[in-house]
């Protein structure tokens, strides 16, 4: 398999892209999906998602204070 930046894998090798995407080479092509997941239930008045790229996850925090973490209830894969 040839990815969008033309690299090639074999068939059953799986990889990470720089978009947080986790690709599979299978006989048919690539199959890619999110290899991260996004919260979905928490308080979206008092805090915010960010999301990192390095390591592909998301930590929610206080709007007026990033160095506090907000509970999260529920997550989206």
């Amino acid at each position: 398999c040839r990815d969008s930046e033309g690299e090639l894998h074999e068939i059953g090798s799986s990889w990470r892209t720089n978009d947080c995407l986790r690709c599979s080479c299978l006989k048919d092509g690539i199959d890619c999906c999110t290899d991260y997941a996004t919260p979905s239930d928490y308080d979206r008045e008092k805090c915010i998602s960010i999301f990192n790229k390095v390591t592909c996850t998301y930590k929610v925090v206080e709007k007026d204070d990033h160095s506090k973490v907000c509970p999260v209830r529920g997550w989206v894969a």
